[in-house]
């Protein structure tokens, strides 16, 4: 079984933007990380755009945001495979790829950098998706930009011949354009502008119906993750959920992004997570 975290070289790297794409309502950006490891599938970076600390005249030092690595290539090569997982990492240099959609200062700025800007990096951080197990397959559940953990994971089990179906979570058509980053993908929108209309929950219901020997790896906003956390744990489905919350460190200083556990105590997200069994959670919070 692969370590489902690769470790962070110490301090913060500053990768130049290779590619910007916009993807409907999101924008996705690339950056070439050459002193940085190939993540595993589930980790993040903190990120923030290089010109914002001290290049621009009364620019505010926006803090890093954490962000999911949406997909990690070789430079020139397809998706990682499990070989490649239990080769050295650390001179690699992957092609990075990160999903945004801009919702605040923070992140229009962010999705205004295109080839040649600056993209502070720090990391990959966190602990990622564990692999199925008791002979499970995986299901893909995502909502909104919480896609983006999950095409690199698809990449991986697509790698090594395993199915990987997605169920993914859109605002409304504007936003369904996201679905594109995965294959297989069922889509639902709240306004019924494409795919079904209705929650992403209803599809994960039916496919349960049918065939409920799976592991659920979901990432989307806390109260899509506390209906799969609900409805997954009222049918012994095992799950496996990245959580979201607001991170001014991302290596466990801060302590802002802590849950609580049910059985009583903490977790702090970025060094103990992302990724927690749903089952330690008596709910999803709701940061």
């Amino acid at each position: 079984m692969n370590e489902p975290r690769a470790l962070a070289p110490f301090g913060r790297r500053t990768p130049t933007v290779a590619e910007r794409r916009e993807l409907g309502a999101y924008v996705v950006l690339a950056a070439d990380d050459e002193a940085g490891p190939m993540p595993r599938a589930g980790q993040f970076n903190m990120r923030a755009a290089a010109e914002l600390w001290g290049g621009r005249e009364a620019a505010p030092p926006f803090l890093p945001r954490a962000f999911s690595v949406l997909r990690a290539r070789e430079r020139g090569g397809g998706a990682p495979s499990e070989q490649d997982g239990a080769q050295p990492l650390a001179s690699r240099g992957p092609r990075l790829e990160f999903m945004l959609e801009a919702v605040g200062p923070g992140t229009a700025r962010l999705a205004e950098l295109g080839p040649g800007d600056g993209l502070h990096v720090t990391g990959p951080l966190g602990i990622g998706f564990p692999e199925p197990h008791d002979g499970r397959r995986a299901l893909l559940l995502g909502g909104g930009v919480g896609t983006a953990p999950l095409a690199i994971w698809q990449d991986e089990l697509l790698a090594r011949g395993e199915p990987a179906p997605a169920l993914l979570g859109f605002r409304d058509a504007a936003h369904a354009p996201g679905a594109e980053l995965l294959q297989n993908a069922r889509i639902a929108t709240d306004d019924g502008s494409h795919g079904h209309h209705g929650l992403v929950t209803d599809l994960l219901a039916a496919e349960l119906d049918e065939d409920d020997h799976v592991v659920v790896y979901a990432c989307g906003p806390p109260p899509m993750l506390e209906a799969v956390r609900s409805l997954c744990g009222q049918r012994q489905v095992p799950t496996r959920l990245a959580l979201e919350s607001g991170m001014a460190c991302g290596f466990g200083a801060c302590f802002g992004c802590v849950v609580p556990l049910r059985a009583g105590g903490y977790l702090r997200l970025c060094v103990d997570g992302p990724v927690l069994d749903g089952e330690l959670l008596a709910e999803v919070p709701a940061h």
